[in-house]
């Protein structure tokens, strides 16, 4: 119980961390985007690392590849109604993205604090970390337009309180679930990230810094590499 709480501290507090960054500090666009390049490569290998290849072990290979499928799938439906509804530059769409993508994310770190260790989840929940610091400061950043500071930083701690329940949701009420199921939960999580990755993170990345967004997910990579050490893996 300790090690989830502290976890969901950490990985929470990073959207308040980063989402104070965007409203009351300055970030340049460049350095918004090689810290989003970096976050993405991170995440990219720990959730292959952390999350499908333990995954693949424990279940039926076709089951977990479907259910990465039916992740990214799902998360691309959501985004592009987001898009079409709300709006991709809104407020109200930033927010229900990072939600999205951050709702599997906790969820799976929730199952895969399941049993484990703290330094066996490091490498997911550190990855987890760099990528909401960047993704909070640049989203509130934007929202603070038309809104006041105070309202968007409430946002961004209801988000995090969201987050926060849905790590302690995928802890507590999967205890005791099969392997089967909680290696599905785990590809669906990762397909639904793959898939904000590819539509939110390195294209927004790119689009800031371009010269150095390739050097800085190669950076990210070889954090995540480091982290999955630390853990073990």
């Amino acid at each position: 119980m300790l090690t989830m709480a502290i976890t969901v501290l950490v990985v929470s507090g990073a959207l308040m961390i980063g989402a104070a960054w965007g409203i009351y500090g300055r970030l340049r666009p460049g350095l918004e985007g090689f810290l989003i390049a970096m976050a993405g490569g991170a995440l990219l290998v720990s959730l292959v690392t952390e999350l499908v290849e333990p995954s693949i072990e424990e279940s039926a290979l076709p089951v977990a590849l479907a259910a990465l499928a039916a992740g990214a799938i799902v998360f691309a439906l959501v985004d592009y109604w987001i898009d079409e509804k709300i709006g991709a530059d809104s407020g109200g769409g930033l927010l229900a993205a990072i939600t999205l993508d951050g709702v599997p994310e906790n969820l799976a770190l929730g199952v895969a604090l399941i049993g484990a260790g703290a330094p066996e989840v490091a490498a997911l929940a550190g990855s987890i970390f760099l990528s909401n610091l960047p993704e909070a400061a640049g989203g509130a950043r934007e929202m603070k337009e038309g809104r006041s500071k105070a309202a968007v930083l409430g946002l961004w701690a209801a988000t995090a309180a969201l987050l926060s329940a849905a790590a302690i949701v995928g802890n507590l009420l999967l205890v005791g679930a099969s392997p089967h199921l909680l290696a599905t939960i785990r590809c669906f999580a990762a397909g639904a990230v793959v898939a904000s990755l590819a539509t939110e993170v390195f294209p927004k990345a790119y689009k800031e810094d371009r010269n150095w967004a390739g050097i800085a997910t190669a950076l990210g990579v070889v954090l995540a590499f480091a982290l999955d050490a630390l853990g073990g893996g």
